[in-house]
């Protein structure tokens, strides 16, 4: 791997790990390698570096890598180098490096909490790292890029690398607080794990003369943790994170401790609305899926999307969502395919150049339950006719899902997020199960 992002929360001595010892240890294997490390600020930059100098100038340092020797010609807070021609640079996020190169670039913390809120900091942070950082990698193929940082932002840097359609980077995410059991495993995983982040033992190839680190080797569980457990121990334990999360707040405390950003609340929906389930209720009934398809597969299009709901008393549980960018043909057969999978009492479409063409074929070559949907107000006036319907606790997300960080973003950042297409579905759904009660007895049953 040589695309890596490390989200871990704050004090879990992430820097001292990637940023201090990493560095010396890579020139102690290899003296001749070239390292730039960035950090939001200078100050913190030259700390590191002066960590990682004090690393390699002590005793049993320089015991254990003996032909490792610092350069008394290069020996500053910004750039230090060894005898060998390898060196470590300093700089902030936005710095030149007019004329350096390197072998590994590490990114540590390129927003601070205050930037991360500020567009401009944001953006000021990924054209950076595009267009400048990236050139500096000695060999593009070769060359290992990591960054370790705790979440502050739905498009903070990790956020913006992850969103990418070509997503190269492997994602190493640990929260302060587990939400289900967690295996880790070395080099790869076994055929059935509870629950796996999958972790490759860290390589630097040719960079390296320990040839023997390049041999495969079994998977091999290297740390595990239940749900409910903390990352590392605290003073006064989970009664401590309680308070820092009332001290954070629980926006910042999702960001930065549990790496799942969210919105402040400048959306209409607020977070605590949305309610959370672990299993199906037993009485789930009425079975519907709501479809909101764009018109183009264009960059700048919406997706196609189908939330898939369910019904119990008065009660509305998000099963599952479908999000993608689909040409016509494809487009209905996904749809055929997710009925397959959750048999829906109703399929619900809205009327629109390609959804009218969908409702049309449908219902010509199939016996799918479709429903015609046309709507008669403008979208922010159909989603406030809703709105009602989240804030009375009545609809209910899942507490963990591979599509939920999206869909809440989404839901929770509306009217002022870029896509709204699962919160079209979503009002779709709420709307028509608000203005149908009677008629939802009267839709086939299972």
């Amino acid at each position: 791997m040589r695309r890596i992002i490390f989200n871990m929360p704050p004090r879990s001595m992430k820097s001292m790990c990637v940023s201090v010892a990493w560095p010396a240890w890579i020139l102690g294997n290899q003296p001749t390698a070239r390292i730039i490390v960035a950090s939001y600020s200078q100050r913190l930059s030259e700390k590191h570096s002066l960590d990682t100098r004090c690393v390699m100038q002590s005793s049993w340092y320089r015991e254990l890598f003996p032909e490792v020797e610092l350069s008394t010609e290069q020996n500053t807070k910004y750039k230090f180098q060894t005898v060998q021609r390898g060196y470590r640079i300093a700089i902030s996020v936005g710095g030149t490096l007019t004329g350096e190169g390197g072998n590994f670039i590490i990114v540590d913390d390129p927003l601070s909490s205050t930037q991360a809120l500020s567009e401009t900091f944001r953006k000021r942070a990924t054209n950076w790292f595009d267009q400048t950082l990236i050139s500096r990698l000695n060999n593009r193929k070769k060359g290992v890029i990591v960054l370790v940082m705790h979440r502050l932002h739905q498009e903070d840097l990790t956020g913006h690398l992850l969103s990418k359609l070509k997503n190269i980077w492997h994602c190493i995410c640990l929260l302060m607080i587990s939400e289900n059991k967690e295996i880790i495993y070395s080099i790869k995983k076994p055929a059935h794990p509870v629950s796996v982040i999958q972790v490759a033992r860290s390589t630097i190839n040719e960079y390296t003369s320990n040839k023997t680190a390049l041999r495969a080797r079994p998977a091999k569980m290297l740390y595990s943790r239940e749900e409910g457990q903390l990352l590392y121990s605290v003073d006064e334990g989970k009664k401590e994170v309680k308070m820092i999360k009332a001290e954070l707040g629980s926006y910042a405390f999702a960001a930065q401790y549990q790496q799942n950003p969210l919105p402040l609340s400048s959306g209409i929906i607020k977070l605590e609305w949305l309610k959370r389930y672990r299993n199906f209720p037993d009485n789930l009934s009425h079975v519907t899926q709501s479809w909101d398809t764009a018109v183009s597969t264009s960059n700048s299009s919406n997706f196609s999307v189908c939330t898939t709901w369910a019904k119990a008393g008065n009660k509305f549980y998000l099963l599952d969502v479908y999000r993608t960018k689909l040409e016509y043909p494809k487009l209905k057969e996904q749809v055929l395919s997710l009925a397959a999978r959750w048999t829906p009492h109703a399929i619900s479409i809205e009327a629109k150049t390609s959804g009218q063409q969908l409702v049309q074929e449908l219902k010509a070559s199939s016996d799918l339950p479709v429903i015609e949907i046309v709507p008669h107000d403008d979208k922010l006036a159909r989603f406030h006719q809703i709105v009602p319907i989240i804030e009375s606790g009545k609809v209910f997300l899942p507490h963990q899902a591979i599509w939920l960080n999206d869909f809440e973003y989404e839901i929770l950042m509306f009217p002022e997020a870029h896509h709204n297409d699962q919160v079209d579905s979503t009002v779709q759904y709420l709307q028509w199960m608000r203005e149908s009660t009677s008629r939802v007895a009267a839709i086939r049953t299972l």
